[in-house]
C-alpha cells in the first residue's frame, strides 16, 4: 500500500512518477507486432524520416488493446487514480534512430473531441487530421492524467522526456517565462516495459536522438469527466 501512496505523492508533488516493469518482453512484442501489421494508409498515420506516429492509436490498432491494458497496468491505474477513469486520447510515437526531431518545452493544453461547439471557457479550437482539438478549462486539465508506455529503453541520448518538476501546479505556465534560477530540469529515464505517469500541465519536452537508438512510446490520456452540452471525447475507450 505504501508503494502506491508514494506514487500518488510523487504525481501530486512533482507532476510525474515512473513505475517499472509493467510489461513483459512478450507483451511488448505483441504490441509491436500489432503496430507492424496495422494498415498505415489511414489519415491518423503519419510517417517521415524523423517520426512515425499514429493518432487515435487504440482505435486505429484495436488488436493491441488487450496487451496494452494488461493486468498490471489496469491495477496500477486503479490503485493510484481509482476505477472511474477511461481513456480519452491515444498516440503512438516512434522516434527513429537517426531522428533530429526535438520537442520544445510545453504543456498539453488541448483535448480531442467529436465536434466543434461554442461553450464558455473552451477555446481556441484546432483541427488536425479531421480531429477537433480544443483548449479547455483548468478544472478539466487538472482532472486528466497521462501514461507513457515505453517500448524501448529511454534516456537523455534518445529523446527521454525532460520535465520541470512541480510546474503542473502553476496553471498555464509559458515556457518563455521559466525562471531557471529557481526551476530545475529533470531527465526522465524510463526502462523498456515501464510506464511514466504524468499530469498534462507538467512542462515537458525532449531532445534530439544522439546515440542511434530509437524511442517508441504509447501516450494515453485518461479522464473521469463527461463533457458539457453533449460534447463527446473523440476517443472514449474503457480499458
Amino acid at each position: 500500500m505504501k508503494e502506491w501512496e508514494d506514487y500518488k505523492k510523487q504525481i501530486e508533488d512533482n507532476g510525474f512518477a515512473v513505475i517499472n516493469d509493467v510489461f513483459s518482453e512478450d507483451e511488448i512484442d505483441m504490441i509491436l507486432k500489432g503496430i507492424e501489421d496495422a494498415d498505415t494508409s489511414g489519415d491518423t498515420f503519419r510517417k517521415s524520416e524523423d517520426l512515425f506516429a499514429i493518432r487515435q492509436f487504440l482505435k486505429g490498432v484495436p488488436e493491441v488493446r488487450k496487451s496494452v491494458f494488461n493486468k498490471k497496468l489496469t491495477s496500477s491505474i486503479q490503485k493510484i487514480f481509482g476505477n472511474r477513469y477511461f481513456a480519452v486520447k491515444s498516440i503512438y510515437f516512434d522516434k527513429p534512430e537517426s531522428s533530429n526531431w526535438y520537442v520544445a518545452y510545453h504543456q498539453d493544453l488541448t483535448i480531442s473531441v467529436d465536434r466543434k461547439a461554442d461553450f464558455e471557457g473552451f477555446g481556441p479550437w484546432t483541427t488536425k487530421q479531421n480531429q477537433f482539438g480544443v483548449q479547455h478549462p483548468l478544472e478539466v486539465l487538472d482532472n486528466i492524467f497521462t501514461i507513457r508506455i515505453h517500448l524501448d529503453d529511454t534516456d537523455e541520448y534518445n529523446g527521454a522526456l525532460k520535465v520541470v518538476p512541480g510546474s503542473h501546479a502553476k496553471g498555464i505556465y509559458r515556457p518563455e517565462t521559466i525562471n531557471w534560477t529557481t526551476e530545475k530540469e529533470v531527465i526522465c529515464k524510463v526502462k523498456k516495459g515501464s510506464v511514466m505517469m504524468m499530469k498534462p500541465l507538467l512542462l515537458h519536452g525532449s531532445n534530439r536522438t544522439t546515440n542511434g537508438k530509437r524511442r517508441r512510446v504509447i501516450h494515453i490520456e485518461f479522464s473521469d469527466l463527461e463533457l458539457p452540452g453533449g460534447l463527446q471525447w473523440s476517443e472514449k475507450i474503457s480499458g
